[in-house]
């Protein structure tokens, strides 16, 4: 009988052991609200200095053909400065990574423009390391003065989860996601078209019912290298297409019914756009095979130049750190559905 207890105690300890990694890794996590610091603009020319503030951890662990889903909301308000405000999630693994954020200028409470002086940030995407391994996600608050002077700004809620765990791929083992490579693509009254965010062309397997399809673009007004009226704003229509194909190559069905306008002042400089179609249903009939495409077109309408931003080189991993990190921004995915 004492050996029989002793073999039962052995067991449960070992089941006990076996679950405490799992019991500490949290998949999902509310931020607690607070107040951010908003460095000023350094004196010396073309120097740029960024809080990096860690609100909250996931942990996934995750096979090698497992793909994620995580998303990271962020609302803020309460600027005593006009204020860049950033949503970053850093996905890590041993020997990769995987980054996003999206970001705007936030007004002062005194600004007479609600519309820009309270916002929400989604930062979205999915995460595929190709390798078994445990994933961390972490969501970072980057903030940064507009004035010479500090600010604050209010973190008033959000929160952090993995709301799939398990997405299912492509037929090439990859998940069917797009970012816009490093750099501006203009838009303007001699070049009022751009198609990106964009997926060329990717192919599920037979069975699935229908996709679930993001399109997140960061837009900016009067960058760098366009000349810029301070008192203006553009306007610019978004876009997002999704197209079937049939076996032939032809069009077997388009879907543009995920559209917004916006206008953009100078002082917000660049602004979230999200589209989303949650239900565009797949045709098994007239020759239409699993087979997609899907972008954002972005139609300048008027005003000042504007431009679709890609990844974000060079990001400090904390404030005043020479360790750095490259950040994607505007992109797209697709989450299939059965």
């Amino acid at each position: 009988m004492q050996k029989f207890l002793s073999l039962v105690t052995a067991v449960l300890m070992a089941l006990v052991i076996a679950e405490l990694p799992r019991a500490n890794a949290a998949t999902s996590v509310t931020f607690a609200p607070q107040t951010v610091l908003g460095p000023g603009v350094p004196p010396t020319p073309h120097t740029f200095d960024q809080n990096v503030v860690p609100v909250g951890s996931i942990t996934l662990d995750m096979a090698a053909d497992q793909t994620a889903y995580v998303i990271s909301v962020m609302r803020a308000n309460g600027a005593t400065i006009r204020t860049l405000f950033e949503n970053e999630v850093r996905c890590r693994w041993a020997g990769g990574e995987k980054t996003m954020l999206m970001g705007q200028n936030v007004y002062e409470t005194t600004s007479s423009s609600p519309q820009w002086e309270d916002i929400w940030l989604t930062t979205r995407f999915l995460v595929h390391p190709g390798v078994a391994t445990r994933v961390t996600c972490t969501a970072n608050v980057r903030t940064a003065s507009l004035a010479y002077e500090d600010s604050t700004i209010r973190l008033v809620s959000g929160s952090m989860r993995f709301a799939d765990t398990s997405i299912d791929n492509t037929t090439t083992g990859q998940p069917a996601q797009s970012s816009v490579p490093a750099g501006l693509l203009n838009v303007d009254a001699s070049n009022p078209v751009q198609r990106e965010p964009s997926l060329d062309s990717f192919e599920l397997a037979p069975g699935f019912r229908g996709l679930s399809v993001f399109g997140d673009t960061e837009y900016m007004i009067c960058h760098l290298s366009a000349p810029c009226d301070k008192k203006g704003s553009s306007q610019a229509h978004f876009t997002l297409f999704i197209n079937q194909w049939k076996a032939d190559g032809s069009l077997c069905q388009t879907d543009s019914s995920a559209t917004v306008t916006m206008d953009v002042p100078y002082y917000v400089h660049h602004v979230y756009v999200p589209l989303h179609k949650p239900d565009f249903q797949i045709r098994t009939d007239s020759g239409c095979v699993p087979k997609f495409s899907t972008y954002v077109r972005t139609r300048w309408i008027g005003g000042e130049t504007g431009a679709v931003q890609g990844v974000a080189k060079n990001m400090t991993d904390s404030r005043g750190s020479t360790a750095k990190h490259d950040s994607d921004m505007s992109h797209i995915y697709a989450v299939p559905f059965k």
